[in-house]
């Protein structure tokens, strides 16, 4: 159920300790969404495919290696899912040169939680190249404890390794951290592992099931977000 006042009541009359926050990346933070589907486009043209909603569905939210051993399976390509990848990262970096913009509501969220010394960190089912690349043009790595990609797992979102690892270093138990998502895999990997998690409903995700989030909201700052973190002490 995506109605915000029953989401509202659900997080007032929930008992929760929340000791650090751990943020999804691109489509989250960033509006990077446009610039993989522009990579994607021009991958798939190349071979004279189309990059389509429906393809975009089954990737979005998981690893490299879960989307282009898809690509590679479903149209019969010949190179390996690694030449995929470089291939398609190398366009990434291409498009970054048109620009992207910040997620609605991230400096505030990240204004609030820095204010009460929340700790938080990224965890992306982006490769570490372009995560470092989003991050450094946006000067973005400093303001976070640490950041985990693709490299940094062996089972990708719907799975909870990332999470998990998450939690392991932020020292606290998984149901302490919230954990901030755009796709239902990340939403999922958020339930199963015992976090707290939010959906942030947006242009890229209308189509997203959002049933394993404690809540949705629209934004990042968004009250119930914001109201949640700032009733809590911080303890770590």
């Amino acid at each position: 159920m995506d109605s915000l006042r029953f989401h509202f009541f659900a997080v007032q009359s929930t008992s929760m300790t929340i000791k650090a926050v751990a943020f999804d990346m691109d489509g989250l933070m960033f509006d990077t969404e446009d610039v993989y589907w522009k990579a994607a486009e021009a991958l798939l043209g190349r071979r004279g495919k189309v990059f389509t909603d429906e393809l975009n569905h089954v990737v979005m939210g998981r690893t490299p290696q879960y989307s282009f051993e898809f690509f590679k399976e479903t149209f019969d390509f010949p190179e390996t899912w690694q030449e995929l990848l470089a291939e398609s990262e190398d366009l990434f970096m291409q498009f970054l040169d048109d620009g992207f913009s910040t997620m609605p509501g991230l400096h505030g969220l990240l204004e609030l939680l820095e204010r009460r010394n929340i700790p938080k960190g990224i965890c992306t089912s982006s490769a570490g190249r372009a995560a470092t690349e989003v991050l450094r043009r946006k000067d973005m790595r400093r303001r976070f404890e640490f950041v985990l990609t693709a490299e940094d797992i062996t089972q990708g979102k719907p799975d909870p390794e990332i999470y998990l690892k998450a939690a392991a270093l932020f020292g606290i138990d998984p149901s302490e951290m919230l954990v901030l998502e755009d796709s239902t895999a990340g939403c999922q990997a958020a339930k199963s592992a015992g976090a707290f998690g939010v959906a942030v409903r947006v242009k890229h995700n209308t189509h997203c099931v959002f049933d394993a989030a404690k809540i949705v909201v629209p934004r990042l700052d968004d009250p119930q977000v914001m109201g949640l973190l700032a009733s809590i002490e911080p303890t770590i």
